[in-house]
């Protein structure tokens, strides 16, 4: 039997980089061999987007060196990563919102791969169909959803023959069905001899499918594993130490007097590409936490939007919120009312990139820090640190601007800007998604304090397994269509991937079932 080619695939030795008041990575060294799947695990700002970053070409260490095939080599820009054979997603996307899906993935072809794949939307088509990614090549991606920016990441890197497929958090916006799916992909894949660095929060997955993990803290390799031999347990503990208790077993609870309810919502899309809400029916309990479910694209965005009154079309007579119809106020109202919202979007719609976090906690909190028309700065900055303090965020102070922080850390902010308004709703858009363990559990542990005191929260996600761990109730939308809702106790993993999937649609009428309550 013929020897399997030993020679790694690529050589990190003793990777270092050095940023203004942070060593982003000391030392690193790592090895990946060909047909290997390889997690690279840490919490935000653990180091691992400098590594994958200088791996692409997009970083340029300060000192170490790359072996590519058993020979050093200098990657000076992704166009060189990419002619090595190298392929990335990254978290945060690099798309052009004014070109269509097929135009974006053309970007980064070269002119050989261009003229061998030939027609690139149709071979965009059949990778769409092949790996269950529903990406169409015609759509401009500013009508996409952050989920489906997502796919055509990682569709960018289908088309190219990659010997090194980069994945940062890449199963989340699949369904349970999906994630199978792609797994089946990415083995396959591996079989063919192409490596795969898998950057996940969802442990469970890394213990899945990846043969070997490397961790990094604080810039450092700090352990090695065969996730296989681990549980996410113990792998979370080698990421963020004793922190890292599971947070299982939460108990449930029963919502006492209906907060806010929707009524009959028939919506219909604001652009082509949108998707319209179909008889939309569901009541928000104080002391809940509702979860909804969906894979993007299926009408979360627009049910929040309305909801938050982000999207100001006049839908009178099917929101109430406290028993006051509210289906005509602005965004504004609402939130004086009781209601604040966490967008999926951190940075744009979450906070704005260049004002700081003192500023960015104006933005949604003047009641208290605004006297006689002039802002209370020294307050604001005190409350602002109080945030900090509170939810362990790492930063340079309530000077440091939102896009200076990591996306974990990014989001505890915006969290904690939202519940220390003491809402009577909260509306939550995946709180989660790409934030680190030690991120999330502060995270959920502040859901449930906030439900504990007697808000409601409607928590929408595409994380199944956040849901059963955080709501008292759940339910699934799919081409604007929600299920039935039912107590999480009574539900299954399967029965919600089905429901999100359309199983519960009646086509005969085009009616979904009647909501429980």
């Amino acid at each position: 039997m013929k020897k399997r080619h030993l020679i790694p695939r690529i050589e990190l030795a003793n990777i270092t980089k050095q940023y203004p008041g942070c060593l982003a990575n000391d030392n690193v060294s790592l090895t990946l061999m060909p047909g290997e799947i390889h997690a690279l695990l840490g919490e935000n700002g653990a180091g691992k987007s400098t590594l994958v970053k200088t791996i692409y070409g997009v970083v340029a260490p300060d000192s170490g060196d790359i072996i590519w095939d058993g020979k050093a080599v200098e990657i000076k820009s992704p166009s060189i990563a990419r002619d090595l054979g190298i392929g990335m997603v990254f978290q945060h996307f690099s798309l052009f919102e004014t070109l269509t899906v097929s135009q974006n993935i053309e970007l980064c072809l070269s002119k050989k791969q261009l003229i061998a794949i030939g027609d690139l939307a149709k071979k965009i088509t059949e990778l769409s169909k092949e790996y269950g990614l529903d990406v169409n090549p015609n759509r401009y991606v500013h009508s996409l959803s952050i989920g489906e920016r997502q796919r055509v990441e990682i569709m960018r890197c289908l088309v190219q023959s990659v010997k090194l497929l980069i994945l940062d958090e890449p199963t989340s916006v699949l369904t349970p069905q999906e994630v199978s799916g792609l797994f089946e992909v990415l083995r396959t894949l591996a079989k063919e001899g192409c490596s795969i660095l898998f950057i996940s929060h969802k442990l469970h997955e890394v213990t899945e499918i990846c043969q070997q993990a490397t961790i990094l803290r604080g810039g450092k390799v700090v352990d090695t594993c065969e996730p296989s031999k681990e549980t996410p347990a113990s792998i979370a503990k080698m990421m963020v130490g004793d922190l890292a208790e599971q947070d299982a077993g939460y108990s449930k609870k029963v919502g006492t007097h209906t907060v806010f309810e929707a009524k009959s919502l028939t919506l219909p899309a604001k652009h082509p590409f949108g998707t319209s809400l179909k008889n939309i029916n569901f009541d928000l309990k104080a002391g809940e936490i509702l979860g909804i479910a969906g894979v993007a694209g299926n009408g979360q965005d627009e049910l929040m939007a309305i909801i938050s009154g982000e999207d100001d079309r006049n839908v009178n007579n099917t929101l109430t919120f406290l028993s006051q119809s509210i289906g005509n106020l602005s965004a504004g109202r609402r939130r004086k009312l009781g209601m604040t919202y966490v967008p999926e979007e951190r940075l744009g719609r979450g906070a704005v990139p260049d004002m700081s976090l003192t500023e960015n906690t104006l933005l949604t909190h003047s009641e208290g820090f605004v006297k006689n028309g002039l802002v209370q700065w020294q307050s604001l900055k005190n409350y602002a640190n109080t945030l900090i303090s509170h939810y362990k965020i790492k930063c340079h102070g309530e000077f440091s601007e939102a896009k200076s922080l990591s996306g974990g850390n990014l989001q505890k902010f915006i969290m904690g800007r939202e519940i220390g308004q003491n809402p009577k709703v909260l509306i939550c858009a995946h709180p989660t998604w790409g934030v680190d363990v030690g991120a999330a559990l502060a995270i959920h542990q502040a859901l449930l304090e906030l439900r504990d005191q007697g808000a409601a929260i409607l928590l929408v996600s595409e994380d199944i397994d956040e849901l059963f761990l955080l709501a008292d109730r759940m339910g699934a939308v799919c081409d604007g269509y929600l299920s039935p809702v039912i107590k999480t106790e009574d539900a299954t993993i399967d029965q919600i991937g089905q429901w999100m999937a359309g199983t519960f649609i009646d086509t005969s009428s085009q009616h979904p079932e009647e909501a429980i309550a």
